[in-house]
């Protein structure tokens, strides 16, 4: 099976080194870059030749946000698929998430093994 070539978008070192290292052992994916600011992210997401199967992105990061991301990626020609990995996934900023055009969003703290669930679910969909 192809690997999930994935871009993240976490500010949290720790996180993101945990979060990689889970995520490449148990979820089928390979992590082909990673950003911890909204413009490095828009920047990295705007080129062309970025075009990665998914993007895992934080809703807080270290320079605006992460739906500042999602602004900038949604209503794009080609749209990429996209989830959210946040501490704070309120009601409120699932249903903004969602008007922004993003598939699934997880809570960090109890929605890790459902993101390894989707991701390998997405990489069997994967054409070989």
């Amino acid at each position: 099976m192809q690997a999930l070539k994935t871009y993240l978008v976490e500010d949290s070192p720790l996180i993101r080194q945990d979060l990689v290292a889970t995520l490449e052992e148990l979820g089928d994916v390979q992590v082909v870059g990673w950003a911890s600011s909204e413009s490095a992210a828009v920047g990295w997401l705007a080129d062309p030749a970025h075009s990665p199967g998914l993007v895992i992105v934080d809703i807080f990061l270290e320079g605006g946000s992460g739906l500042g991301v999602l602004r900038a990626m949604h209503g794009r020609a080609h749209p990429l698929r996209t989830v959210v990995l946040s501490n704070y996934a309120t009601p409120e900023v699932r249903q903004r998430c969602l008007e922004l055009g993003v598939e699934r969003v997880f809570d960090k703290s109890g929605d890790i093994e459902d993101l390894l669930c989707y991701c390998r679910a997405t990489a069997a969909r994967l054409p070989s």
